[in-house]
């Protein structure tokens, strides 16, 4: 599959931004689909992510919360939105995909910078 995330982009603290990743390839509902961020000088870390149906997430702490993941698998998309937001969300924002029952995130997006200002 391949994944095309947008709509990054300057927000100030305390606001809010909702991110897109469209995906093409095969059987999109079965992938489990994840958003990930790396913050300058930073390592890539998990932000949530959603099962195949939906009907099941989980997030980091430092966003819980604040940050929604979503999917529409007619329109083969997965979405974050993020509120309240803070500086130290600062990064680029990738989505991935893993194959359900695979431990490893096989498929990645190009990534979408978001900043916040304080």
């Amino acid at each position: 599959v391949q994944l095309q995330a947008s709509g990054g982009g300057l927000v100030q603290a305390g606001g809010s931004l909702g991110l897109s990743c469209a995906v093409s390839g095969r059987a999109f509902s079965s992938y489990i689909m994840g958003w990930f961020r790396q913050a300058p000088g930073k390592e890539r870390e998990f932000v949530a992510a959603i099962s195949w149906s939906g009907d099941s997430n989980n997030y980091a702490d430092s966003v819980k919360g604040r940050f929604t993941i979503s999917r529409d698998n007619a329109k083969n998309t997965v979405y974050l939105q993020m509120a309240s937001l803070k500086p130290e969300d600062t990064a680029v924002y990738y989505c991935a995909a893993r194959v359900r029952g695979s431990a490893n995130w096989s498929s990645w997006g190009q990534g979408t910078l978001v900043t916040v200002s304080s």
